[in-house]
């Protein structure tokens, strides 16, 4: 655990007592505050109650009396679409506002790192795809050359759950923008930015609130380097507004649509091979495509941004390439789950958005598609020239129907997934891929993706067996 550093002897109201909520709570008092928790829910309330928290209810009037911050988790809004009611008691009441990120780059650091003989680094990765695989993939990098590493913030542990720093260790932290957008820290090493894409629009309040939500990481504290994905006119924007100079390696750019072979530091995926390029010239290069983990063009984006994000902390292509072989994918993101009769299924079940799912279907050839859910803002047109490589669309969710009329493919509207899994292997062919990429969120049918992702795997494993 990292104790929180700053608030000794004082009052720290905590609101949200999930995951992140719990380890902030803990986390503050291990640095000798004390930490006054509130949930909305009887549930939280209890489970901080079993972990001998106090609870300490914000929402009546005087509950920020002699409170010093309120630290909320990143589920709860705190500007769009309305501020949470405690938030904005707090504000009334001139409390300052922060989450567990902005706790965590203000307690990292300690007098320990005096004796290190190499000073421990953050990698901070965010955006609206690949964020996770990029994380992941690091942290596998990094510890398959030999740096001490962890993995934390929007997947694994919480940022305050992880050990103190090691000698040389790197923490690598994946950040959404709702983690990004409130915490009042932010000051990475390395800080990488995937890609851009409309998503969560309702809690930014469109498109401009969202980019700007997840540019704090680049503008708040400055990160020595910057690892940008400059397929999208956002990210040519931020890597413009990042670098002070023509030609400097402050930042390296990443693209999987164009070779970039400027005077500046530059990593791009062309025809499944990945090339780096420094002052004009190509220093590194590696052939993708036999990679299991990393199918498609979108994993070859994650592997660029996490093979520039292992060299600005110093780790050779070499040793870079050799993990990438080794690197098994996480699950709900193009995970090949099983193979049956020359058939293949694939999980992709956090491809929540159209933007993930278009980039899932361009993955492979001859697509059996399994789709539908809980439809986000935007509809589906962005997906439709997308869809040729789909031989035919199998929709699930409570609106199947009205989803699969968006659809310019041949569909077959299916209602749950056992019925899609089995009407897709009726139709099947060899050489054929199941893919699920819902294109949608899951709470019309699931608690999660992850829900979703593993009822899937149970559908394909009982089909396969009968």
């Amino acid at each position: 655990m990292i104790p929180v550093q700053g608030f000794e002897g004082k009052r720290v109201a905590v609101l949200g007592l999930g995951r992140s909520g719990l380890a902030a709570a803990h986390a503050l008092e291990e640095g000798g505050a004390e930490a006054l928790c509130w949930d909305d829910s009887e549930q939280g309330r209890l489970r901080a109650e079993g972990q001998g928290l106090l609870l300490h209810d914000l929402t009546k009037q005087g509950a920020f009396e002699n409170v010093s911050a309120l630290i909320v988790s990143p589920g709860i809004p705190h500007l769009y679409p309305a501020p949470h009611p405690v938030i904005a008691l707090a504000w009334a009441a001139g409390v300052p506002v922060d989450n567990d990120i902005g706790l965590f780059f203000r307690s990292y650091a300690t007098n320990d790192w005096n004796a290190f003989d190499r000073t421990p680094q953050v990698i901070a990765v965010t955006g609206s795809n690949g964020k996770s695989t990029t994380s992941a993939l690091i942290h596998h990098i990094l510890q398959a050359s030999g740096r001490p590493s962890q993995l934390a913030g929007n997947i694994g542990r919480g940022v305050l759950d992880i050990e103190p720093a090691h000698d040389g260790e790197v923490i690598v932290l994946e950040l959404s923008s709702y983690q990004t957008e409130l915490a009042r820290a932010l000051t990475p090493d390395v800080a990488v930015w995937t890609n851009l894409s409309a998503d969560h629009l309702d809690r930014h309040a469109g498109m401009g609130g969202y980019f700007n939500a997840k540019r704090r990481l680049f503008a708040e504290g400055g990160p020595e380097r910057a690892v940008i994905g400059i397929d999208e006119i956002e990210g040519q924007f931020l890597a413009n507004q990042t670098a002070t100079a023509a030609g400097e390696d402050r930042v390296i750019s990443v693209s999987v649509e164009r070779k970039l072979t400027s005077n500046g530091w530059s990593v791009f995926a062309k025809k499944g091979f990945l090339a780096e390029w420094r002052k004009g010239r190509q220093v590194a290069s590696i052939d993708l495509r036999g990679i299991a983990g990393l199918p498609g063009a979108h994993n070859h984006q994650n592997a660029c941004s996490a093979y520039a994000a292992c060299r600005a902390v110093g780790i050779g292509p070499r040793q870079i390439e050799a993990a990438l072989h080794t690197f098994a994918g996480l699950p709900h993101r193009s995970q090949t789950v099983a193979e049956h009769c020359g058939i293949r299924f694939v999980n992709d079940s956090k491809a929540t958005n159209v933007d993930s799912a278009a980039k899932a279907l361009q993955a492979f050839q001859k697509v059996r598609w399994i789709c539908g859910g809980l439809q986000k803002e935007g509809g589906l047109n962005a997906l439709l020239p997308h869809l040729g490589n789909v031989k035919k669309a199998y929709v699930i969710g409570r609106e199947a129907e009205n989803f699969a009329r968006q659809l310019s493919c041949d569909t077959a509207v299916c209602g749950s997934m056992q019925e899609a899994v089995s009407q897709a292997l009726a139709d099947a062919q060899e050489g054929d891929v199941v893919l699920l990429a819902p294109a949608a969120a899951s709470f019309d049918q699931y608690d999660s993706f992850e829900a979703r992702g593993d009822d899937f795997v149970d559908c394909v494993n009982r089909v396969i067996a009968e």
